[in-house]
């Protein structure tokens, strides 16, 4: 597997349509990331679920994820579904996130996502982050729209067992969702590893990326 390593990352930016969207999708290459660079800048942005009890799942799950980081986070109350009847809020908060920091690299849903919400949010990064490396995570959900990555982050078996431990740990109200459990979240990490050659990875889409490859 050809593999680059980038330089020295000091600021993230995360972004989601709903409380838990991070943490499913980039759960565990977030703990890595932030467990390797104490001190890295975590922004996070979360369009909905402001002023109730995903909030408060979302910011303790934020800060489980991102051990030893500088972590600010935003959470908003746009309704749940009817992100495109909102469109000019949405694009306002990701322009003020832009505003607030210039990230090494930003986490986002992926642009063909069959969620309207997740679809919407992940067209609007790229007007607002137009210069960065953006790595569209996936969700496993009843869709069934799981695509073809082509970026991935191998996972060892500690860290995937612990990012599936704080899934369940902290997001209480989806634990009665029939998709929301072990099996799915480490089968699918099983799968994105045999497809980078290792144990468990996560799987991202990124549509252009610039290379430095002659120094």
């Amino acid at each position: 597997m050809i593999g680059l390593r980038p330089g020295r990352i000091n600021r993230v930016a995360v972004l989601g349509a709903h409380c838990d969207d991070i943490a499913i999708g980039a759960g565990g290459t977030l703990f890595a990331l932030c467990a390797a660079r104490p001190g890295l800048r975590v922004d996070a942005l979360v369009l909905s679920g402001g002023g109730s009890e995903r909030e408060d799942e979302e910011r303790a799950a934020l800060a489980a994820f991102c051990p030893g980081a500088e972590l600010s986070a935003t959470v908003l109350k746009l309704p749940d579904g009817r992100f495109p009847a909102h469109w000019d809020e949405a694009k306002s908060a990701v322009e003020d996130l832009r505003r607030r920091t210039d990230p090494d690299v930003v986490f986002a849903p992926r642009t063909d996502d069959a969620h309207q919400d997740h679809r919407g949010l992940a067209l609007l990064v790229p007007t607002a982050f137009r210069d960065h490396l953006v790595l569209g995570y996936e969700i496993v959900k009843w869709d069934g729209d799981l695509g073809t990555p082509n970026v991935y982050q191998p996972l060892s078996g500690e860290l995937a067992e612990t990012k599936v431990r704080l899934l369940q740990q902290h997001y209480a109200s989806q634990r009665h969702r029939p998709w929301y459990d072990r099996e799915a979240f480490l089968g699918l990490a099983r799968i994105r590893g045999i497809e980078c050659q290792a144990r468990y990875a996560e799987g991202f889409h990124t549509s252009k990326l610039v290379l430095g490859l002659g120094g």
